[in-house]
């Protein structure tokens, strides 16, 4: 009984804790688009053209004043491509000043393991969201 109490326990403890890696790049996920839909308001509200590019181990945004938004990951071992909506590489996203932008997506990658990819992406219009990668 003791036995089956302790296996019992074990199995809900493994189901209940996360992949790190797979939390890590969820959190990156979601704080990039929040960072991209700032970048975006302050380029319409400045009429300044503001762009947003990966660098190694890192990113940019081109067009603010240093020190306005974060320039970095959070995590370790996170690297994204920039292009627009239908797979066309780009070197940057640009996020304004026009209210209405092209269709763009950044995939996120993680090493991993296990190696996984998030999407981060726009229609112009709406605001950018994650989605998963099929």
């Amino acid at each position: 009984m003791v036995i089956a109490i302790i296996a019992i326990a074990t199995a809900a403890v493994s189901f209940a804790i996360r992949d790190t890696s797979a939390a890590n790049l969820d959190r990156e996920a979601d704080r990039l688009a929040a960072l991209l839909e700032s970048a975006r308001a302050q380029s319409r509200a400045s009429g300044i053209v503001v762009r947003w590019r990966p660098v190694e181990g890192s990113f940019r945004f081109d067009g603010l004043l240093p020190g306005s938004l974060p320039d970095g990951w959070a995590a370790d071992g996170i690297t994204a491509q920039v292009s627009l909506a239908n797979g066309t590489l780009i070197p940057a996203l640009q996020l304004g000043p026009d209210p209405i932008i092209a269709a763009q997506q950044v995939m996120l990658y993680s090493a991993g393991p296990p190696a996984r990819a998030l999407r981060i992406s726009t229609d112009g219009v709406r605001p950018f969201t994650v989605s998963a990668v099929q």
